[in-house]
């Protein structure tokens, strides 16, 4: 990848990584006291909550993704394959600029892991 295709990564990197923070900086909502005739609306609030932490802990991974390819680029990795240490295609840090390994890396590590 090129000078200028680095810069953009960087500040696409930047960017997700404000978003992040801000996400992770919102409040989750506790549950309020329960009332008689209210256990489907403290369920259904109760799943919401399930939701909103996992989203969270997805949040938290993409962070973590984020700061490493950050890093990298810092550091003048960027672009390169954790695993295997090839190039990793432009075309590739283009849709994901935090991706960790090139495509065929990925698809040997698995879904969700690359």
């Amino acid at each position: 990848m090129d000078e200028a295709g680095r810069d953009r990564a960087g500040t696409i990197l930047e960017a997700e990584r404000a978003r992040l923070r801000e996400e992770l900086a919102a409040d989750i909502e506790a549950p309020g006291q329960m009332t008689y005739g209210s256990q489907a609306a403290a369920a259904t609030h109760v799943f919401e909550q399930q939701r909103d932490l996992a989203l969270r802990d997805r949040a938290r991974h993409q962070l973590s993704l984020v700061e490493s390819a950050l890093a990298r680029l810092e550091q003048d990795r960027f672009g390169t394959c954790l695993r295997c240490g090839r190039p990793i295609a432009d075309e590739r840090l283009e849709a994901l600029p935090w991706a960790e390994h090139c495509i065929d890396c990925a698809r040997l590590i698995g879904p969700g892991r690359g």
